[in-house]
């Protein structure tokens, strides 16, 4: 793999990317996408996760953050990994979930494809990190994220997409999750 996908510097801040196996459009229902802002706001407060930028779409998530405590890479770890628990927990037992048992079985067979994997797979693997080493950078990644819901068709101001930190910046709204804009 190349060291462009790695998080080499362990203080830098980082965007990633990382979506759902097979690109399942999961983050359908306010208590899916819940899961996954109550969990970073949990990694802002005690986990030292600094987080600049979000976006959380249908399929996948994006993000701006470093990690305080120098391990960027444990904290993506710990974050997929309890908030794929918590998704495939409230899925499975969310009756009105009418697309529950197939996607369940879609989990099981990335799960059984993965040697990694002892059941079901939520997340692909792959964050693909890359440093933002400049304020050039960190301003093409955020408008990036912000824009994702303009370009896919969504909203037409990056404003109205409610899970974005296009509200943060834009109207001061920390309503849906506080972001750190020092």
């Amino acid at each position: 793999m190349s060291r462009k996908y790695k998080f080499a510097e362990r203080e830098g801040a980082y965007f990633v990317s990382f979506a759902t196996v097979n690109w399942i459009d999961v983050f359908t229902r306010d208590s899916y996408f819940s899961i996954v802002t109550e969990s970073l706001d949990y990694c802002r407060k005690e986990k030292g996760m600094e987080l600049f930028g979000y976006c959380i779409m249908p399929s996948h998530v994006h993000l701006i953050f470093r990690s305080a405590i120098g391990d960027p890479s444990g904290l993506m770890r710990d974050f997929k990994g309890f908030t794929s628990r918590k998704l495939l927990k409230i899925i499975e037992e969310n009756p009105q979930e009418s697309r529950r048992e197939w996607m369940l079985w879609m989990f099981e067979r990335a799960g059984k494809k993965n040697s990694n994997v002892k059941h079901r797979q939520f997340w692909q693997q792959n964050n693909n990190p890359i440093e933002i080493g400049s304020l050039k950078v960190f301003e093409q990644k955020l408008n990036y994220l912000h824009y994702n819901p303009v370009e896919t068709g969504f909203v037409t101001d990056p404003i109205d997409w409610k899970y974005s930190s296009a509200r943060n910046y834009g109207n001061n709204d920390q309503t849906i999750l506080e972001i750190d804009l020092n």
